[in-house]
Formats: structure tokens, sequence, C-alpha cells
């Protein structure tokens, strides 16, 4: 019993655990570097009202969390914030005035190699030459950001809102982004997520090289050059995005494979719903395309899509293939719905009593000779195609549906503050 009292006095003295602290960070230059430099592990500083000198590296896991009205300006050079710590947090602050290098990819968020687990939530990212890099940080989170990028520039000189370079885990999620170049370009990475974003004013809204086994679900693309392209990738899943006004693809395929196209909704494109493009064993279900001036342009030895339970409505030219061969876009007995055939359903199962061919003879001449336009209304071009309505085995191959629906699958448009605010 007599030695308990100095064993116990040598326990109080040894050290105990290091609680986390909270630091208050007073506008102004220099506070917040000094407050980074002296900050432990775990520690959270409150930024105040008002202007803070950014370009600081954060190699300390540690939360940044900003009062109503904190801006951290990096003063137009580097990256305002580079993150090489794992599970730090950037939460409400505005972060502006990144530099203009490419090669630097400047940012207003860097999250670098070893920034595991890094979240970045509810800030306004404006003005920056890329808004969020994360670039080989596994696991990272961008959610709920406004992301604006610059409009200085040509748009093919601005950078991305978010960039995705070797970042397995990478969720980006509700986030609002507009102007620079790509809203989300995820290049060599894997396994990320992109679900529920908006996007507007941008090159493509999100744009897929070589990354596989990934998703970008929920998202609303409006007014952009292109929608959703899906680029060298496999098994990539697109579901349940909407596109709206965009200049040239809603959805593009190009050398994608094994992947999932379900549940999407293009409508006003410019001039294509959907292209697929060499690619291969994709399964394409459940879609509207509607009111574009090609529905679905299919080429390049694209084999072994599944294309079935879409609806294809108003558009000028239903689709465009042109090849020899016959490709019968049903599955187990069910096609797809062409709001221009006049289709009847006798036995009412919901499938149309005949097969409906979009394209004939005379659509594969005038695509790959244009000049032939001028013969349009020559009574020997109506001949040929009455002949090949008539008897369909007079057609070189194509495009045929032999299950076409009476009902067309209905998508609605989502209400984006709505969906955001709650």
């Amino acid at each position: 019993m007599r030695r308990l009292g100095p064993i116990l006095a040598l326990c109080l003295a040894l050290p105990g655990p290091v609680r986390a602290g909270v630091t208050d960070v007073p506008a102004g230059d220099g506070a917040l570097a000094r407050a980074i430099e002296t900050a432990g592990a775990g520690d959270t500083l409150r930024l105040g009202t008002g202007r803070h000198a950014g370009g600081h590296e954060i190699d300390t896991p540690l939360t940044i969390a900003c009062a109503e009205g904190a801006r951290v300006d990096g003063g137009g050079n580097g990256s305002v914030f580079v993150v090489t710590a794992e599970k730090v947090e950037i939460s409400g602050c505005t972060i502006t005035g990144s530099g203009s290098d490419h090669e630097g990819i400047d940012s207003g968020v860097r999250l670098l190699k070893g920034a595991d687990g890094a979240r970045v939530t509810d800030n306004r990212i404006l003005g920056n030459l890329y808004g969020v890099d994360i670039h080989g940080a596994r696991d990272a989170l961008v959610a709920r950001n406004v992301i604006e990028g610059r409009q200085d520039h040509r748009m093919n000189d601005r950078g991305n809102g978010v960039y995705v370079w070797n970042s397995p885990g990478a969720a980006v999620v509700g986030n609002d982004i507009r102007w620079g170049r790509d809203g989300i370009f995820v290049n060599t990475s894997h396994s990320n997520t992109f679900r529920n974003n908006r996007f507007r004013d941008l090159r493509f809204a999100v744009h897929y090289m070589y990354a596989n086994r990934s998703e970008v679900s929920g998202n609303l693309s409006v007014g952009n050059h292109l929608g959703y392209a899906v680029m060298y990738s496999k098994r990539v899943k697109v579901l349940d995005n909407v596109s709206i006004d965009d200049e040239q693809h809603g959805v593009m395929l190009n050398y994608a494979n094994r992947s999932r196209v379900e549940g999407n909704l293009v409508r006003n494109g410019h001039e294509k719903c959907l292209f697929i493009y060499n690619a291969h064993m994709n399964e394409i279900t459940g879609n509207r395309f509607e009111r574009c001036p090609i529905g679905v342009h299919f080429t390049a030895g694209s084999e072994r899509n599944e294309i079935s339970g879409n609806a294809f409505i108003g558009n000028r030219t239903q689709v465009k293939y042109v090849g020899t061969k016959w490709l019968d876009w049903s599955e187990d007995g069910r096609g797809n719905y062409w709001s221009d055939f006049a289709a009847y359903d006798l036995d009412g199962d919901g499938v149309a009593d005949t097969p409906y061919r979009p394209n004939d003879s005379m659509d594969h001449i005038l695509w790959s000779q244009p000049a032939a336009k001028l013969l349009l209304g020559s009574p020997a071009v109506q001949l040929v195609r009455w002949a090949q309505s008539a008897f369909p085995a007079l057609l070189p191959g194509g495009v045929v549906d032999t299950a076409p629906l009476m009902q067309p699958v209905k998508i609605p448009v989502p209400d984006w503050e709505r969906r955001h605010d709650g």
C-alpha cells in the first residue's frame, strides 16, 4: 500500500492525450498562416469575417471553418489551399484568387497525395482557374459547394470546376458548378461517384477519360456544349441524369464498354440526344430522348449493345445508322417507343404488332452523299421509298425494332432548388 503514492504521482506526471483545440483567427494578413503553422492535429481554426490571405499548405489534420463573410484570397498566385494531410476539412468559406498556371493546376483547393478523407463542403469557390483539384487523394468528398470558374479566357483555356486524377473513392455531390471548362473532369481514376450536381455554361458537364467502375447519377446539365461524355472507360453507371438545351450531345459513349445508361432524360439538344461511337456491350435502357435533330447517332462498329425500353420523341431523325447489318433494338420481347410510328396493338399487350424501321436506303445515301438532297422530291426517290416500305426485304440492313412499345417512359425534370434546400 505504501508504494501506491509514488506510482500515482508518476502517473499524474506522464503526458496524457492531447485535446483538440479551437482557435479564433481574425481577418488580416499573416494571422491564418501563423494559425496553420502552430495548429495541432485535430484542431479547428475558426476564421472571422473579412479577408484572410491565402496560399497555404495544410500538412496537419485540422478543420478550417469560416464565419459568415470570411474570405480567403490567394492574391492571384498559386493555389489558395494545398492539402497534404489526411482528414482535413474546409467548410463554409469563400475561396478566391488563385493564380492562372495550368501546369501548376492553380486551384481554390488542391487535395494532393496524402490528403485522404479530405472534406471540402459548403464553400463558395469563386473565380479560380480550377475550383477543386483532387490529385492523388483517396476517398475525398467535395459536397454542396458553389463553384464558379473564370470567364476571362476562352472556354478551352479555363480550368475545370472539379478535376479528379488518380483518386479512388472520390465523391463529388450536390455542387452547383458554372463557367470554367468542364464541370467535372476525371482522368485515370476509378471508383468515383458524381451525384446530384448542377452544371451550367460549360464545355462538358461531366467528362470521363480512362475512368472505370464509377457512377454519374442524378445530375442536371443545362445549356452546356455537351452533357455527359464517357470516353475510354468501362463499367460506368450513367443513371437518372438530365440534359436540357446542351448544344452537341446529351450523352456520348466514345470507346466506352460494359457500361449502363439508364433513366436519363435528354431534351432540346441542338445536335444529338445520344451519340454512340465505337462503344460495345453497353446497356441503354429506360431513357427518354426528346426533341433533338438526331435522337441517336450509332456508328463506328459499335456492337452487342442492348437498347430497349427507351422513348424517342419528336426527334427530326430518330436514328442515324449507316451499316449493312441488321440490328434488333429489342430485348426479351420489349423494344422502344417511337413517336413517329403509327403503331397498333390488337392484343393489348403494350407492344406494337409490327416492327419499326427508322431508316431506309435513301437515308444512307443522303448521309454519305449530302448533295443527293437535291433529288429528294423526284419521283424516282419516292418510288424507291415506296418499294422499300412495301417490301422490307429490299432494305440493305440497319436498325429494326421488332417489339416497339406503345407508351413512352416518363422522366420528370428535377426541381434543383427544392432538392437542395431540404
